[in-house]
């Protein structure tokens, strides 16, 4: 595995576990799930998988599999965050860390299979 994929994988899995945590934590959070009119059990499944996607990172920089699955998971996840943000009428500019997270989330997948 490069080094490149490794520092990615770290940044990833340490950011999704920051999102992951927000969801249990945050107000902006509430509010943001119930703009989108989504319950809040939602919110706190949705910070569940976002931890376990994490782990996933941190795991997969061992056992490559563990990485390419956890990179798709979190393609995923972001996937329907950006579905998510376009069913809201959100701005584009709204959808860009979604949209980033879902391209290194299936970069680190594809180099990972």
């Amino acid at each position: 595995m490069s080094i490149v994929a490794i520092i990615l994988q770290v940044i990833l899995g340490l950011g999704f576990f920051m999102f992951g945590l927000m969801k249990f934590t945050s107000k902006q959070m509430v509010e943001g799930f119930n703009h989108f009119g989504l319950p809040q059990w939602f919110r706190i499944v949705t910070g569940v998988f976002e931890w376990i996607g994490a782990l996933g990172m941190i795991a997969g920089i061992w056992f490559q599999q563990i990485a390419f699955i956890s990179g798709v998971w979190l393609a995923i996840i972001m996937f329907f965050a950006i579905i998510t943000h376009i069913r809201a009428k959100d701005s584009l500019l709204q959808n860009m860390m979604p949209a980033l997270l879902l391209t290194l989330s299936a970069f680190i997948a594809l180099i990972n299979m």
